[in-house]
């Protein structure tokens, strides 16, 4: 399985740097996170609960950094094993600042295997860059959020909303959006929202004669 692709932070390099580094913004963003933690200078350790659509796990997974350029570049290297199977994967980020603000590009390979695997290689790449895109999004908000409070108090402005961590529906909302987008061609949408509609409103009205006869 291969990831890759590209996001815009509208913040400073060194800050998007630093909360990639950073195990407790990461505790934060990253899906199904129950714990990360620093056991050694490059080197994290924590517990994910993982869903891939009927298989849900927990992988218990290190994290290793080398060839770290800061804040340019880093090469990642990925092992979890749960019950559920097991992930094992590379790759490598770099960040590039861009007219005031900072674009990651990233790429990588991951293996899977296991019962996790059974859902089968088109299911596991859209959950794959769906989690990916909505982490980095949510990054991307805890890192607006630490650099508001200083602009906040040099021009008075009011301070931001605590940030808050999306929770696992949040997640499963946004992978199935993703879902229904890769699988339901463009021109077919129409027809699918509104057989959809139509197949509410006939189980209501179902259910609705149900309770009138049973009077």
């Amino acid at each position: 399985m291969e990831i890759s692709g590209t996001y815009t932070f509208q913040a400073p390099r060194q800050a998007v740097w630093d909360a990639i580094m950073d195990p407790d913004a990461l505790s934060q963003i990253l899906p199904g996170c129950e714990s990360l933690e620093r056991v050694a200078e490059n080197e994290f350790k924590g517990a994910l609960n993982v869903r891939v659509g009927p298989v849900q796990g927990r992988f218990m997974g290190k994290v290793t950094l080398s060839e770290l350029n800061e804040p340019e570049s880093f090469h990642m290297v990925l092992d979890g094993r749960g019950a559920a199977g097991f992930v094992r994967g590379q790759g490598e980020a770099r960040l590039e600042e861009k007219d005031g603000a900072t674009v990651l590009t990233y790429s990588g390979e991951a293996q899977v295997g296991g019962r996790i695997a059974g859902v089968g290689q088109r299911m596991l790449d859209t959950t794959a860059r769906s989690l990916t895109r909505q982490s980095l999004e949510s990054l991307d908000k805890l890192i607006q959020h630490r650099l508001h409070p200083v602009e906040a108090a040099e021009s008075e402005a009011p301070a931001p909303p605590d940030f808050t961590p999306p929770t696992e529906m949040d997640l499963a909302l946004g992978v199935a959006r993703d879902m229904y987008r890769e699988y339901v061609p463009e021109e077919y949408d129409p027809y699918v929202r509104a057989g959809v509609v139509a197949a509410v409103v006939l189980a209501f009205l179902w259910i609705l004669r149900s309770l009138l006869c049973r009077d």
